[in-house]
């Protein structure tokens, strides 16, 4: 499993910016190998967004993002935020304990 980040800063409107990056996110979850992603906004700099998407593999990220159709999802995301993107992958994690019903 590989951890996608990109952070967005956005040139245009944050509703515009959510409607296109819903978009592109619908897209994304019919490819194979999505897992699950998050898209928040940054709380003190509303101009700023971080998605963390998760990924069986690097190889199916690339595939999604390689797919022809995933130009113009990029273009319209790119007329509305500068991005940077990353690829990781797992090092450490945890999971918090369930609290037990009193």
């Amino acid at each position: 499993m590989i951890t996608f980040v990109n952070r967005f800063t956005l040139t245009g409107e944050a509703e515009e910016f959510e409607k296109a990056f819903d978009s592109t996110a619908a897209f994304l979850r019919a490819q194979p190998g999505l897992i699950k992603y998050t898209l928040s906004r940054q709380l003190d700099e509303p101009t700023s967004y971080i998605n963390i998407a998760l990924w069986e593999s690097a190889d199916a990220l690339r595939a999604a993002l390689a797919h022809p159709d995933f130009g113009n999802h990029a273009k319209a995301m790119r007329g509305l935020a500068e991005s940077q993107g990353a690829v990781f992958g797992p090092r450490l994690s945890f999971d918090a304990p369930v609290a037990e019903a009193a």
